[in-house]
């Protein structure tokens, strides 16, 4: 990556110095579209000029970079339309942070040293996901040597930790001892991750990038409405600790209201000794002695020897193609990138175009591609540093051709009878996402997370930092769903400095070796289709990537078994649906997409309508 460390002229806090008001916020929230640099004229798209899809023949005569998704991104007949920025890109859940790394970018830096900027500012203006003491994944692109890293900082069991953990006097699984006690708290990776992306592909000094973050906690922020009504409706969980309540409300214990300031004192020092002394400001001394003292007073068995054996992992991305698109994503404990690799291998055997977007017939082949590759989840995922994962073979185009063969194409499955298969043969919510890419061409795409909003909701008194709740993520007891609806087996079990299994599925894809869509989201279960829908959209139904964020989602993760659906679907293609056998069930909402699309005429961007106050910037 491009180095700017002879010039160290970043000027990082003048995005700062002016605080932004509520009305730059709703600008923000809309799309920035006045962020564009005024030397650059903005994209001219014609109104007479008329673009038609090709036909199945000439598709095929067609070479990749003249493909109708390209058409699409320029479409007069599009509805949504994303922010267009020619140098540098930037789309999280919340616009601060996104303002944050969009200033890193224009003062030189690069997209790594924009996610760090973003990470740890999220930790401040987005608490209830943002975070430093969770942990999550980074999928890097470095266009200097062209290689694609896969950086796992995914939280780990203490050493204490052992596979009946949870388990009550009746040998059933306890959640509220996975979920709401000491006991929940997995080593934190977030610091570790952040600063080892920076020191191995940034180009900024840790305490610059920083800065923001530290300016944010210390002279606070301004409540927005996002933020408030995560705080008002979790309040009887977050109050439940005392140390948590003196952070989030007031002293007379009422909630602040939007336009109001939070401070987050505690947090700022926090995050001062991080800037200074890099992971040990964390993973040594005053800090990791206060959250494992949080811990163990609230019932856990953490102890100062976990912080210390605590490592970020480069691994090897899941790869695999798409109808001639370069697919990587996250490699395990991540889950994601197998089975997004899984589902599109299986689609791939289906002209889904033909099916139409959202269609009964598309949704139907979507839904049972999902369960397959969920019962085949339940099985055989888990952290592949203690059990053989069949990573080659789950993600082998061979392999779902026999899955295929499972699939009736008018009829729904029940998943009674659906069974895990044998990939073997075949060998050769509460999260948030933000998207980077810069003017040098590298990219990032970053999930991390607290498992639950503010995780277990336990901030470590004296810290200022909320404490995660990811033990819920192992299998307490196999044949037993988590939070999420979701089973496991002894894959993943509880073990000693094992990492749960996660969902979180940052993912980059690429067109002629160069990202082509950056994209990740929140959304627990339901991340691994929902990255799906986004890929799927673009590729198969030619959409730009905002319409591909705004299209309604649908989710199918084989146990319950049902079609969970947005409620933006129409009757008849829930009825149809029902006719095939499907049960239906219409819930909230699902995912937070932050996606970028990168063409020769500049990158496109889109944040999810879905949360209020993420925003998509560029310039």
């Amino acid at each position: 990556m491009v180095s700017n460390k002879g010039n160290q002229k970043v000027g990082l806090s003048a995005v700062l110095a002016k605080k932004l008001t509520t009305t730059t916020l709703l600008s923000l929230t809309l799309g920035l579209a006045t962020l564009a640099s005024a030397e650059v004229k903005p994209l001219e798209i014609s109104e007479t000029k008329t673009y038609k899809a090709l036909s199945s023949s000439q598709k095929q005569a067609a070479t990749q970079s003249q493909s109708s998704a390209d058409v699409a991104i320029f479409s007069p007949d599009a509805i949504h339309h994303p922010l267009w920025a020619q140098n540098g890109m930037v789309t999280s859940q919340e616009a601060l942070a996104s303002e944050i790394g969009l200033q890193v970018l224009k003062d030189g830096g690069n997209a790594v040293d924009a996610a760090v900027a973003v990470g740890f500012a999220l930790a401040v203006t987005l608490p209830r996901a943002g975070n430093i003491g969770g942990g999550g994944f980074m999928m890097i692109y470095d266009a200097k040597t062209g290689k694609t890293v896969a950086l796992d900082y995914r939280e780990k069991a203490p050493l204490k930790a052992h596979k009946d953990m949870y388990l009550g006097a009746d040998g059933e699984a306890d959640s509220e001892l996975s979920r709401y006690h000491g006991l929940a708290v997995g080593v934190p990776g977030t610091v570790a991750g952040l600063v080892t992306a920076l020191e191995q592909f940034g180009s900024m000094p840790l305490d610059k990038v920083m800065a923001p973050a530290i300016d944010l906690a210390e002279n606070g922020i301004e409540v927005t409405p996002g933020l408030s009504d995560s705080l008002n409706a979790l309040e009887n969980r977050l109050k439940k600790w005392p140390s948590t309540a003196k952070v989030f409300f007031k002293p007379d214990g009422s909630a602040y209201e939007v336009g109001e300031r939070l401070y987050q004192p505690e947090l700022a020092k926090s995050l001062k000794l991080i800037a200074s002394q890099g992971k040990d400001g964390f993973y040594q001394g005053k800090t990791a002695e206060q959250i494992v003292k949080a811990v163990n007073d609230a019932g856990g068995i953490m102890n100062m020897q976990d912080f210390a054996d605590y490592k970020a992992i480069m691994r090897e991305p899941v790869r695999d193609t798409y109808r001639g698109y370069e697919i990587a994503s996250m490699p395990p404990p991540s889950s994601g990138g197998a089975h997004i690799v899984q589902i599109l291998n299986i689609l791939e055997g289906y002209p889904l175009k033909d099916y139409g977007q959202n269609s009964a017939q598309t949704i139907h082949l979507m839904s049972e591609a999902m369960q397959l590759a969920y019962a085949d989840r339940a099985e055989y995922l888990g952290d592949s540093d203690f059990i053989d994962v069949p990573l080659s073979g789950i993600t082998s185009k061979s392999y779902a051709q026999k899955l295929c063969a499972k699939i009736d194409p008018n009829k729904a499955t029940p998943a009674s009878q659906i069974k895990p298969d044998n990939p073997v043969p075949y060998e050769s919510d509460e999260t948030t996402h933000f998207s980077i890419i810069d003017k040098y061409g590298n990219a990032v795409a970053n999930t991390y997370t607290l498992n639950f909003s503010y995780g277990t909701g336990l901030v470590a008194e004296g810290t200022g930092i909320l404490l995660n709740n990811e033990m819920d993520d192992f299998s307490a007891k196999p044949g037993t769903a988590n939070a999420y609806g979701l089973l496991g087996n002894e894959a993943n079990a509880v073990a000693a400095s094992k990492r749960p299994l996660s969902s979180m599925s940052p993912t980059i894809v690429f067109k002629d070796s160069k990202p082509y869509i950056v994209t990740g989201s929140p959304g627990g279960s339901r991340i691994i289709t929902t990255v799906t829908q986004i890929i799927s959209n673009v590729i198969d139904h030619d959409m730009n990537i905002a319409e591909a964020t705004n299209a309604p989602r649908i989710h199918d993760q084989w146990m319950p078994d049902e079609i969970r659906i947005e409620k933006a679907l129409s009757v008849d293609t829930v009825n149809k649906l029902e006719s095939m056998g499907h049960t239906i069930s219409p819930k909230a909402t699902m995912g937070s997409t932050q996606s970028i699309m990168v063409t020769p005429k500049g990158k496109y961007g889109a944040t999810d309508p879905r949360q209020v106050d993420a925003a998509v910037v560029g310039y």
